[in-house]
């Protein structure tokens, strides 16, 4: 059976790494934790977001353990990614409600119960 490195390789997940064999014998001698995070810029994902999801889906599925962290502080003081155009400054509530809806569509491919987590 395939480890969860050699399945991520063999669907393209994977465009660099600094030593494959090292990576690839963690995660199949040891269930590692891992974290991806999403930012509520908006109430929904975006296909953007489809990549990390799904490595987290394989992940977990080997039995590793998910962290997703729906972080309000680059939502709340903006992107510093060179943009030229300043960030909608948005409300603690509205920042809150766009996390509960990415975290229910997060629930359709990564289970959060426990073993999991989510901050």
């Amino acid at each position: 059976m395939k480890n969860a490195f050699e399945i991520l390789m063999e669907r393209g997940f994977v465009q660099q790494c600094t030593d494959k064999d090292a990576l690839s014998s963690l995660l199949n001698e040891n269930k590692v934790t891992y974290y991806v995070g999403f930012d509520p810029t908006a109430d929904s994902l975006h296909a953007g977001s489809l990549v990390p999801i799904m490595a987290m889906a394989h992940l977990q599925r080997a039995g590793h353990r998910p962290i997703a962290i729906i972080g309000g502080g680059t939502t709340m003081v903006g992107d510093p990614s060179g943009k030229t155009e300043m960030r909608r400054m948005m409300s603690h509530q509205e920042i809150e409600a766009n996390g509960v809806r990415i975290l229910d569509q997060l629930k359709r491919y990564v289970n959060f119960n426990e073993g999991s987590g989510l901050f």
